[in-house]
């Protein structure tokens, strides 16, 4: 199953790496921002999973965005932090979160199980890396 997936991460190489490693992998990045005002700009594509950083350009905006997306547009959020602790209650639409730094390879395989459970994939097991946000 294909996916559109936007990545907010404001660390450029970090995003050119996440960017990079999906499209190898065959998925579909639709668009990379770094900041409140282009994860909206990207909300127009219509993406149905959000790779998202918790501190951006402007801020410690990351939960906010994700609880955004993940509220209006139905889209599945991933955090991807070296801060998860930032993260101080669960965000709807959140699946998880991945500790920074990550691997091309486990960003795919997050995004694997992610299309699996917006699919109701019920025997999906969700990949080592992939931390549920503490409550």
């Amino acid at each position: 199953m294909s996916a559109r997936i936007i990545i907010i991460e404001d660390e450029f190489l970090v995003a050119l790496d996440m960017q990079v490693g999906l499209e190898d992998a065959g998925y579909k990045v639709v668009g990379v921002g770094d900041d409140w005002k282009s994860a909206r700009d990207l909300a127009e594509r219509k993406p149905d999973i959000a790779l998202v950083d918790i501190n951006l350009c402007d801020g410690a905006t990351g939960p906010e965005i994700g609880a955004w997306l993940g509220a209006e547009l139905g889209c599945t959020v991933i955090f991807v932090t070296a801060n998860p602790r930032q993260l101080a209650r669960p965000v709807p639409g959140a699946l998880g979160v991945l500790i920074k730094p990550v691997d091309s390879r486990q960003v795919a395989e997050t995004i694997d199980f992610a299309l699996a459970a917006r699919t109701g994939f019920p025997s999906a097991i969700p990949p080592p890396g992939l931390l549920p946000i503490a409550a």
